[in-house]
């Protein structure tokens, strides 16, 4: 029988030999926390590598990310679909095993782990998933919901800002069954970390309310297990165990250094480090004895078996309760969602109210949410002026998670990350809200999930430099363009209450990626419009006003800048231009249109077009070309009264006039 060193040696040699034949990558960490990872998963983690989509598995976010194959080696030791020649072209092009783990390209890779700290950060939102869940479903005798999120984290991670807004969080939430693994090694890129990081890490986190367990020897298993054990006995609060290690165990001149942070150590190193680890055999081999020791699948299919049966009491006691929260885990929405959410876009138009847009949102909630107990509202500190409460809104705390909206406070980064775990997890559709300036904060956050494809709905308000006197540094200018030129991104601007609620509707009925929703405070006229203009809608970009035969002009807009358009529209029309005005809410839905429809809206021989928007006017070349222009922003704001502003910086029915007749000749 393999030793529990011997198994933890096995991870080491895989990862080094991957590093070494990859000729980058970060040896460093996989060697120092291997032994943690050994009596983790070999000891304590329910999951199962036959079914890694198993609802009830334990959770594993390895937030270090670029020691990617620690959790390589570990998936392929335990059973999952990674194979040897999986890890021999560990940081090839389209491999399975990226440089960073990525979700969606591995099984059994939970999150994509590349910024530092944002591991930590998804991990509190699976951990707060499971809390909710389970205080929606479980009942008496039947915990169908019951399992915890384990996270590595490095130096890296602890210094990084948003460590510090989620685990706070984390704290007063009380995740009890979040267990987070310090590896206290003293090195990253630039050398010993005493020189700039020296927090008292064991105090910080018992500020926040967490239980902590210091000075674990992170090479001696029987500490770690003894660690984890009190872990998961402490029910009311997460778990920090700051583990000792040293990087790059193991390797006789480079254990403890930062020289094997981030590069191969080299064949000759690594032949030192194979006689030091009395590990004889070759590279990527790994004996049977240990590798049958490591293979996890009969254990995990044994778990989910069990799980299964006891689910399956739960269904017969609760039938309706097991089928809602299959639906959910699912991701499926309601069979009628859309029939009903169709007949409510009606309802708004039939209603032609004035509203801001960030009103109409909190409408739209109000009508979503009643037929959605899946949508988990927050909002970082600004509910009352994002408008996302709604009358239904219960907070989630510590002692009852059962509610279905979270207080996030000021903590835009966090919050956005923390969406991105609870979206991972299942069950969930979250949206959190905060001003479109303060995107900039989570900006990394919306990007990941873009990058992961993940629905996250991204409520955004006070959307341009309509909201005043403020001043510029809460007008936002150059963040819509920073939005549309996301891959995978749908990025909305209403332009009054009808277009707000669609946006909803297509935010929730999306599965393929996220929706940012850009609302206003000022507010915004109704538009009138047919079934066949509503009905365009969803389609990101349609014809509101036109004219008889060809347009001499076409005016462009989004959200507050629709009306002005269509004054200016009728102004034109009046001086005997034949115009159009066009409504775009989401080019990037307007783009993947088919070539017919794009040419019914914007015909190619029109090419005098007029995009009209309070927001950078460079990402507007894209559609009115190079004969056209833009009424929009290339400075920052000011501070004054929105009318003052607005004739300030062009936003009037003269200046969009004079320019359309310039355009149009």
């Amino acid at each position: 029988m393999a030793t529990r060193t011997e198994r933890a040696n096995a991870i080491r040699a895989l990862s080094m030999d991957a590093v070494q034949k990859a000729k980058s990558g970060h040896p460093g960490a996989p060697m120092g926390m291997a032994d943690i990872a050994e009596v983790l998963w070999n000891d304590f983690l329910s999951h199962n590598p036959a079914n890694p989509e198993w609802m009830n598995r334990d959770r594993f976010v390895l937030s270090n990310g670029h020691g990617s194959m620690l959790i390589y080696s570990l998936l392929h030791l335990t059973g999952y679909d990674v194979s040897i020649d999986d890890l021999k072209n560990f940081r090839q092009l389209h491999s399975r095993t990226p440089g960073h783990p990525e979700y969606g390209y591995t099984a059994g890779v939970e999150t994509t782990t590349g910024p530092l700290g944002q591991g930590i950060a998804n991990a509190v939102g699976m951990a707060l998933a499971e809390k909710i869940l389970a205080d929606q479903f479980n009942r008496d005798n039947h915990e169908v919901v019951d399992h915890f999120t384990y996270a590595f984290l490095g130096d890296g991670c602890m210094m990084e800002g948003i460590s510090h807004e989620v685990c706070s969080l984390a704290g007063t939430l009380g995740l009890g069954k979040l267990v987070a693994f310090y590896d206290d090694n003293g090195i990253s890129i630039d050398g010993e970390v005493e020189g700039w990081f020296t927090d008292d890490t064991v105090k910080r986190f018992e500020s926040y309310g967490w239980q902590v367990i210091p000075a674990v020897d992170g090479h001696n298993p029987e500490a770690i297990e003894a660690a984890i054990k009190a872990a998961k006995a402490n029910a009311d609060q997460p778990t920090l165990i700051c583990c000792k290690t040293i990087i790059g165990f193991g390797s006789p001149n480079k254990e403890g250094k930062e020289e094997c942070h981030g590069a191969p150590l080299g064949d000759d190193e690594i032949k030192l480090t194979r006689e030091r680890l009395g590990w004889t055999h070759g590279p990527f081999e790994v004996p049977s004895e240990i590798a049958g020791e490591w293979n996890a699948r009969e254990k995990g299919t044994a778990a989910e078996a069990a799980w299964n049966e006891k689910f399956a009491a739960y269904e017969a006691a609760y039938p309706e309760l097991a089928a809602e929260l299959k639906r959910r885990v699912a991701g499926e929405l309601p069979a009628d969602f859309s029939e009903k959410a169709a007949a409510y876009v009606k309802e708004v138009n039939d209603k032609a109210e004035k509203v801001a847009s960030r009103k109409a949102s909190q409408n739209s909630i109000e009508a979503y949410a009643k037929l959605l107990p899946e949508l988990l509202g927050g909002s970082a500190d600004l509910a009352g002026s994002n408008l996302t409460l709604w009358s239904g809104s219960k907070g989630v705390e510590a002692k009852d998670a059962s509610g279905n909206y979270v207080f996030y406070g000021v903590r835009e980064f966090g919050m956005t990350a923390i969406m991105n775990g609870l979206s991972l997890h299942g069950g969930f559709r979250p949206y959190g809200a905060t001003f479109l300036i303060f995107m900039e904060y989570a900006r990394n956050a919306v990007r990941m999930s873009a990058l992961m494809k993940q629905p996250v709905i991204h409520v955004y308000t006070h959307d341009s430099i309509g909201l005043g006197e403020d001043g510029p540094t809460h007008q936002p200018i150059e963040q819509l363009p920073s939005l549309r030129g996301t891959p995978n991104m749908h990025a909305w601007r209403p332009c009054d209450a009808v277009e707000s609620a669609v946006a909803w509707k297509s935010a929730i009925e999306r599965k393929d990626g996220p929706t940012a929703m850009a609302f206003s405070r000022q507010g915004l006229p109704h538009q009138t419009r047919t079934d066949e203009q509503i009905a365009n809608i969803e389609k990101g970009a349609y014809t509101l006003v036109d004219c008889a035969g060809t347009p001499d002009v076409i005016l462009l807009a989004t959200g507050s800048e629709v009306e002005l358009a269509r004054e200016a529209a009728e102004a034109l029309t009046a001086k005997g231009k034949a115009v159009r005005v066009v409504s775009m809410p989401c080019a990037e839905i307007f783009a993947e249109q088919s070539a017919d429809y794009r040419e019914s809206v914007l015909p190619s021989s029109v090419t005098a077009r007029v995009a009209i928007e309070a927001s950078h006017k460079d990402y507007w070349y894209k559609w009115v070309g190079l004969n056209g222009d833009i009424v929009g922003m290339s400075t920052f704001g000011e501070s004054a009264p929105i009318d003052d502003l607005m004739k300030e910086f062009g936003f009037t029915v003269d200046n969009v006039v004079a320019v359309a007749e310039k355009v149009a000749g």
